[in-house]
């Protein structure tokens, strides 16, 4: 492509526009001239996106479509504003997500992970990253990302395991990671703790069991009820609260535990509902978080009764080596003969799934590396508190951002898994000395033995994600030339689900090593649902693949359609009908292009010139553009895309398409040269500005478009970013043009009202209200008889007004348009009485409908919306009738 193109041309542009071949020659060609390379204008203000890492388990979905092109937006519009965009592409390990399906994979094989052994398996893990890192790639280029690959990132590449070790012994070393016991969600079939975004919570038809525990005196039983039976043989005591009158005289009192035959306390502790069951809880608190806390205040015993494969041990006396759900099975059995199981009921109940494996959650007390995270949140708290924290748009997420962190426990680090961060601590298999270093170690620093074991377990995912946005950037080296420039970035385009599980960790991590705020502005978006409102999942079969979207409508539809249809913080519903339409939208801005181009033949770069003498229609086109740049330029600021859309949609459209390029046509086809290349000048500027605007929404049509156009520069990708023009502003014009529209929009209207084709010519009496109004129309009546097809015209303060005329009423004017010979009038009134006759039938049948009160009381309230909207139709159809009929009538 050559850096200036000096002549316009519509002669190599087809007649219909093809995303295909667009899509694949404008992303070589972008890529092949590095324009999405940062760093490059040294002078020029940086602005930094870090893309949220996909996880290398397999395709893009429609949601990352939607987080993906909101951020091209942003940075191609940056870019064009003459910034040194960045925006920083990587993928993420996703620990248990990626193992696990590479697992899958090798037992269809029948293979395990345990017959390969820890290093052949990591060798198919990176095989697995290798190959769905590609597809991510090719994914991106697709949809037309702008991303600078030369600084592509990993979350499990050097750089970043560097500072995934410099972390964890810094905050090891502070005292902050500590290893302990604690209640975690344990996955028994992977055998992992897991995080709680990797639980799923689906609703499940169970039981409610009430089981009578006996008093050691004989004097009683208490009742207490569970979902888990099984866990009975873990009870360490049965709580009440302190002020329940019913117990207070039994606190401190020894129960014996059924079967078991322990003895267990009565506790007194105010996590107990009085209002809820019988008022005793059964305490376990080796599994159930919150019988682990009471378990803490009291005390109390932690007795574990199932192995990490969710099997009895020994705790559990003879149902050792029992599944869990065949241990309940058999103690339910044992219960009701012993006469303790005194009711069991059916519960329908929340139960908490791995994401990964299926099988149901076990909270399970497990020795782990934690997080101590509050003396981590004081200071995002204080930031946020002070004003210098992040901005969250919108503002609302501010206030769950600070309750989760003023909220915050601890955080469970560590994963029993292989693929992923390996912990870096060592143990002495000499003197049993714990180390944590950044690097191996080759003896033990206490007894100097070489007998040294590292820890099997990997950090959670999320401990590395944690650190993306500097330590992508070169961070811990702070003299990396991108982490001085680059960092802190400027937003993150998120979705509202992972604000605790990322969002946060990152400003503590980012407060807590760099002293700054990782992100100016967190841009939080929804979820894309179906059309019906629900999330998209494979178990519904109602998940979008972006990648289908585009090869049947084009990657420019898809992204505008699915941005303009966001609202930020709103979920947003994918409707292909709007994909359509976006479609639509993109031939339109072809088409008229392909006009334009073919009215500018021979028109340089040099000849555009947009001063001196213009048309109304061309001065007010310029201050449409220039008013729409300014508001799309200040949408996109505010992160308002559907708004973007909408003033973009309604410009192109209605005031360039529809309005301008018609008035247009006067001055190509009319006698005046030195209109005609004024007009031309005033086109070829507005369109050339116009693809700009559009582009980072629908970047390969403004390519494509773009270099047909008389330009300079390479790339429309770098072109200057429109700027407003205070000289183009032309409120006369905008107030002649809108008469002049409005006269014209009420002419047709009127004519579609009483069947009169375009093609048919009319007359047309103008009165308007004022000296001033008549200069106007006047001035201006050569488009008015053009585009109304007047046989006779007449614009006059003291027009006469004809006896049978429609007649329309628009801004400082009266329009008159006689019926006499326009059309046959009693053939008109006997169609219309016929219509009349139609519509009252339907409004008689739906107001016996909606007076129907069986009909009513049974109907979805969806089923009565659209009869009482129908019935709002039909009246308002029979008004105009009448209307009309009474006018012809006279």
């Amino acid at each position: 492509m050559s850096e200036i193109q000096e002549h316009s041309s519509a002669n190599n542009m087809p007649t219909t526009y093809d995303p295909k071949a667009a899509e694949q020659k404008w992303y070589r060609y972008w890529m092949e001239g590095g324009f999405f390379k940062a760093g490059q204008v040294p002078e020029a203000k940086p602005y930094t996106i870090v893309i949220p890492p996909p996880n290398v388990t397999g395709m893009l979905h429609i949601g990352h479509a939607l987080d993906f092109t909101l951020q091209d937006i942003l940075i191609r519009t940056k870019r064009m504003q003459g910034y040194d965009a960045l925006w920083l592409p990587g993928s993420d390990h996703a620990g248990i997500a990626t193992q696990t399906r590479v697992e899958q994979t090798l037992r269809a094989e029948g293979i395990s992970r345990y017959d390969l052994g820890r290093e052949k398996f990591l060798e198919k893990v990176w095989e697995w990253k290798e190959h769905y890192a590609d597809t991510i790639r090719e994914q991106w280029a697709k949809m037309g990302f702008s991303l600078d690959y030369s600084r592509e990132r990993f979350t499990l590449d050097e750089g970043l395991s560097k500072a995934v070790r410099e972390v964890f012994v810094k905050l090891y070393e502070k005292g902050l990671i500590y290893r302990g016991k604690y209640i975690i969600n344990w996955d028994p079939a992977a055998r992992t703790a897991l995080s709680d975004i990797e639980v799923e919570y689906k609703e499940v038809n169970g039981h409610l069991y009430h089981l009578q525990y006996p008093l050691k005196d004989g004097s009683g039983f208490i009742t207490v009820a569970t979902t888990r039976p099984e866990t009975m043989l873990g009870d360490t005591a049965v709580a009440v609260h302190p002020e329940d009158e019913r117990y207070r005289h039994l606190i401190g009192q020894p129960l014996v535990l059924p079967i078991v035959n322990r003895e267990i306390p009565i506790i007194a502790d105010e996590y107990v509902d009085k209002e809820f069951g019988s008022g005793a809880v059964k305490i376990t608190p080796a599994h159930d978080p919150n019988d682990f806390e009471v378990g803490l205040r009291h005390d109390l015993p932690q007795i574990t009764v199932m192995d990490e494969s969710g099997k009895m041990n020994e705790a559990a006396g003879k149902y050792q080596g029992l599944d869990r759900s065949e241990c309940r099975k058999a103690i339910v059995a044992d219960l009701k003969e012993s006469g303790v199981l005194v009711r069991i009921e059916d519960h329908v109940h929340q139960v908490g799934h791995s994401e990964r494996s299926g099988a149901v959650v076990e909270p399970y007390l497990s020795t782990q590396w934690f997080v101590k995270m509050k003396p981590l949140a004081e200071a995002a708290i204080a930031a946020q508190k002070s004003g210098k924290g992040v901005q969250f748009v919108p503002e609302r997420f501010e206030k769950i951002y600070l309750h989760w962190i003023e909220n915050v426990r601890d955080w469970c680090i560590s994963r029993q898994l292989w693929w992923g961060h390996r912990i870096p601590a060592w143990y002495c298999e000499s003197c049993g000395e714990l180390h944590v270093a950044r690097e191996a170690m080759d003896a033990c620093a206490k007894c100097g033995s070489h007998e040294l074991v590292q820890d099997d377990d990997v950090l959670d995912t999320w401990f590395s994600s944690a650190l993306w946005p500097f330590s992508t950037l070169g961070w811990p080296d702070e003299d990396s030339e991108d982490f001085k420039r680059f960092f802190p970035t400027d937003v993150l385009v998120t979705g509202y689900d992972i604000i605790y599980f990322w969002v946060a960790r990152m400003i503590f991590t980012a407060l807590e090593f760099t002293g700054e705020i990782p992100f100016k502005d967190v841009l939080i978006h929804g979820l894309v649902r179906d059309s019906e409102g629900q999330k998209m999942s494979k178990s519904l079969g109602n998940g979008v693949d972006p990648l289908d979207v585009i090869e049947k409508y084009g990657a420019d539809a898809m992204r505008y359609m699915i941005s303009t249809s966001s609202t930020p913080g709103q979920d947003l519903r994918f409707h292909w009908e709007r994909v359509e339409q976006a479609r639509n939208f993109a031939n339109k801005i072809w088409n008229a292009s392909r006009f334009a181009l073919m009215n500018l033949e021979g028109v340089t770069f040099e000849d555009i010139d947009i001063q001196g003498d213009l048309s109304t229609s061309d001065r007010w086109i310029l201050h449409r553009f220039n008013e729409t740049a300014r508001n799309i330029t200040r949408l996109i600021d505010a992160y308002e895309f559907g708004e973007t859309g909408r003033e973009l949609y309604n410009f192109i459209w209605d005031d360039l398409c529809d309005w301008y390029i018609e008035f247009a046509k006067l001055s190509f086809y009319g006698e005046d040269p030195v209109a005609k290349r004024k007009t031309q000048s005033v086109l070829a500027y507005v369109l050339d500005r116009t693809l700009r605007l559009i582009h980072p929404f629908m970047p390969f049509i403004s390519e494509e478009i773009w270099q047909h156009l008389p330009h300079r520069g390479e790339t429309i990708t770098l072109a200057e970013w429109p700027q407003f023009d205070p000289s183009l502003e032309a409120p006369d014009a905008v107030r002649e043009m809108n008469l002049l529209i409005d006269i014209i929009r009420s002419v047709r209207n009127i004519r579609a009202e009483v069947n009169v084709p375009m093609s048919k010519q009319i007359e047309l009496i103008v009165k308007p209200g004022s000296a001033e109004l008549l200069d106007i129309i006047e001035r201006n009546s050569h488009y008015i008889r053009r585009f109304c097809n007047t046989s006779q015209y007449e614009a006059s303060l003291n027009a006469a007004v004809p006896d049978k005329a429609m007649t329309a009423v628009v801004t400082g004017a009266e329009l008159y348009l006689p019926l006499a010979g326009l059309i046959d009038i009693s053939q008109e009134i006997a169609r219309l009485e016929k219509e009349l006759g139609h519509l009252n039938k339907e409004v008689e049948r739906v107001e016996k409908k909606l007076a129907n009160e069986g009909f009513v009381s049974k109907a979805p309230a969806k089923v009565i919306e659209e009869e009482r909207a129908k019935m709002a139709d039909y009246a308002s159809k029979r008004d105009k009738v009448l209307a009309r009929i009474a006018e012809l009538k006279g």
